[in-house]
């Protein structure tokens, strides 16, 4: 199974994701370049630990990519309704199509989603029954980078040997304070809004509908996961 490919033309949305990108862009560099490299270079650090951080990174901005490009569930124009379940179907009043029941229409992205959830402008993209799991997936991923960057800093300054002879006259070094506590300041966004929104996601999963229902949402998301990394 594929996903398909969804993209929406939204300016806000692409203000949001693009500020999204700079972070990521941001600490991929800077935290390398200030923290990590130095202290590999000089002996501090195992290159286990350089190699863990990008690829957290590479996951991160996968998860990203995949979860803002990736079909929420959009329906089909003549969807096939099985006998069993039209009673379970409605009408759209925006888009005048058949839907099933938890469905919605999302007007930035023009069309009815199956099992929406929201549409979230920092993937610029609706979260529904096809993209949960990557949204959730990049929720998790994100916090792991910034919880690794936030740690990272820290250890900078109060827990690596201090590093040797610099080139003082590099603009990075010359503003490596600056640099890193922006870099700190974000991480600390990122991982707060993060860590609320995944709680909140697993949270709304749990609690939504009869037990069955819950596990029936938690096995298709794991099954999909799982699915979509195998290919």
């Amino acid at each position: 199974m594929k996903l398909r490919l969804h993209v929406v033309v939204d300016p806000m949305g692409w203000f949001c994701i693009s500020t999204v990108f700079f972070i990521w862009f941001y600490n991929t560099l800077f935290i390398p370049k200030l923290v990590l490299i130095p202290h590999f270079n000089e002996g501090h650090i195992p290159w286990a630990l350089v190699i863990c951080y990008y690829l957290a990174s590479f996951l991160c901005v996968t998860a990203l990519l995949r979860a803002s490009t990736a079909d929420p569930g959009r329906l089909h124009q003549d969807p096939n309704i099985p006998h069993s379940e039209r009673e379970q179907w409605e009408l759209c009043n925006k888009c005048n199509l058949m839907r099933p029941k938890r469905s919605h229409h999302c007007s930035k992205c023009g069309h009815c989603v199956r099992r929406m959830d929201h549409h979230c402008p920092w993937i610029n993209n609706c979260v529904g029954e096809d993209n949960h799991w990557l949204f959730l997936q990049l929720c998790f991923y994100t916090q792991v980078l910034s919880l690794f960057t936030l740690a990272l800093d820290f250890c900078h300054y109060y827990y690596f040997q201090q590093l040797g002879i610099m080139d003082q006259e590099e603009f990075s070094v010359r503003h490596e304070l600056a640099l890193l506590r922006i870099s700190c300041f974000m991480g600390l966004v990122m991982f707060g809004g993060m860590s609320s929104l995944f709680y909140t996601q697993l949270t709304g999963i749990l609690t939504a509908g009869s037990s069955n229902v819950q596990k029936s949402i938690l096995c298709n998301l794991l099954e999909r996961s799982i699915r979509h990394h195998h290919y």
